[in-house]
């Protein structure tokens, strides 16, 4: 917004030419930002004090690690704080003609609105079941088709370098780098839904300890700003994905802003959410985190990449499954308890030695995956 109103005036008025500094994109992330911490910073302390008194508060597993029933009562449902920190930014120092930003913005905001749902129905009911898990798929698949086709189908503003490689799989790394697969575009679609919505879960399953979800988000937005950058920039003329060998995508740049957005949203909500926490994002502010990094991995394409980037998720995403898979199949578990990181509470972790770790593999990760950068 800021910049649709703000950066055509410096052609109609000298003394406005420093708005120039509006057109460049790091200038506009950095801004996001700081907006984005602000208004957590700001708006936390009066939000939690409305949670307590409208008694939201989180409603704990019977079956969790026992050391949780502490945590019975404790503010949630800050996720929507989240949304609101990340949205506004958005809008306001992106360009919102861009169908990147746009789509995953209404995802990130969809997906909001069914953690919203859900999380509702769980303090409505007092237990933790929430909304029926097949009613949640739904309304993602729903959603993130909805976002996905309109980018892949309908919008005539989409560059052409994107329509030339946006149904295509790349393998990162140097044994594969060379190579790429080209999908039929309604499998590209089916598929690239399942990554949004695979996501979304897998993060979801993740925050179930004070930070631990938000630190890998963070993490992943971080790597994906980059990613989204270069992929758009021009160094002395040379497109520097043209030079990095990854896919060029001019138009993916504008996400970065929206990258900035989530991590200073997600930092301003761990001054909250760190341990002990003093209020819960809830699944409106996982599900709608999880999208939102989704369509990331989707318009960055990092598709493949993302397994490895988002490593922490997909872990413990398997580790359900896994665990699901062998007692329904043997009778026996796995794990102590899943997801994985209550396998470690039940095998006598503090929850700050299982948050902390879990945040430097998410890290170690992330720069591995930003390795692949270079290694084409």
């Amino acid at each position: 917004m800021i910049y649709e109103l703000f950066y055509p005036l410096k052609s109609h008025y000298s003394w406005l030419s420093w708005l120039n500094v509006l057109r460049y994109i790091p200038f506009r992330t950095i801004m996001a930002t700081i907006t984005a911490m602000l208004i957590t910073f700001v708006l936390a302390p009066w939000f939690i004090r409305e949670l307590k008194r409208k008694q939201i508060g989180q409603v704990v597993r019977k079956d969790g690690p026992a050391t949780h029933q502490i945590k019975a009562g404790t503010p949630t449902m800050g996720g929507a704080l989240i949304l609101l920190s990340l949205l506004v930014p958005t809008v306001l120092w992106a360009d919102l003609r861009n169908p990147f930003v746009l789509a995953t913005t209404a995802v990130t905001a969809g997906y909001g609105l069914i953690g919203y749902l859900d999380d509702y129905l769980k303090i409505k009911s007092k237990s933790s079941g929430g909304l029926a898990g097949r009613y949640k798929l739904f309304g993602q698949t729903m959603i993130g088709g909805a976002a996905i086709g309109y980018t892949f189908l309908l919008d005539e503003r989409m560059p052409k370098d994107w329509n030339e490689i946006k149904t295509q799989l790349s393998f990162p790394f140097a044994a594969f780098s060379k190579h790429s697969v080209e999908l039929p575009l309604w499998l590209y679609v089916v598929f690239a839904v399942f990554v949004v919505v695979g996501t979304s879960n897998a993060v979801n399953l993740t925050d179930g300890l004070d930070g631990l979800a938000i630190g890998p988000v963070m993490t992943n937005a971080g790597a994906y700003l980059i990613w989204a950058y270069v992929s758009g920039a021009v160094i002395a003329k040379l497109p520097l994905a043209n030079y990095l060998d990854i896919p060029r995508i001019v138009s993916a740049g504008e996400l970065s802003v929206y990258c900035g957005s989530v991590i200073g949203a997600g930092i301003g909500f761990l001054w909250y959410n760190t341990y002990p926490a003093q209020v819960f994002m809830g699944d409106v502010g996982s599900l709608s985190l999880g999208g939102g990094v989704g369509m990331l991995a989707i318009f960055t394409k990092n598709e493949l990449l993302s397994i490895l980037l988002g490593g922490i998720f997909f872990v413990e995403a398997a580790s359900v499954i896994t665990q699901v898979v062998s007692f329904k199949l043997t009778g026996k578990r796995i794990f102590l308890m899943a997801p994985i990181h209550h396998h470690y509470e039940k095998k006598g972790w503090a929850e700050p030695k299982i948050i902390v770790r879990f945040w430097i593999i998410s890290i170690l990760l992330a720069l591995v995956s930003l390795a692949s950068l270079k290694l084409r």
